[in-house]
């Protein structure tokens, strides 16, 4: 699937320090896809962004429009606010 990123999402990466590979590799194949709302999803992965401290990547994307929208993306240590037993 391709995907667009919005200039919010580009921000937001700058800001919090994400390289757009990270952000590739979680959208290409994320360990979860997770429906939030208003139709949105968000596209979630375990990353160790060094030091040995994990964290979840999260990408909200709406997969509705051709090509998906990346709207924003960040990390955070509270992996089990948003991550789904499978």
């Amino acid at each position: 699937m391709k995907f667009k990123l919005s200039n919010h999402a580009i921000e937001e990466m700058e800001r919090r320090g994400i390289p757009r590979e990270m952000l590739e590799q979680v959208l290409a194949n994320p360990q979860q896809v997770v429906i939030e709302r208003e139709g949105k999803k968000a596209y979630q992965s375990q990353i160790d962004f060094g030091g040995g401290r994990m964290h979840l990547l999260r990408a909200i994307v709406n997969d509705a429009l051709d090509p998906a929208v990346v709207i924003t993306v960040y990390r955070t240590r509270n992996i089990q606010k948003y991550w789904r037993p499978q």
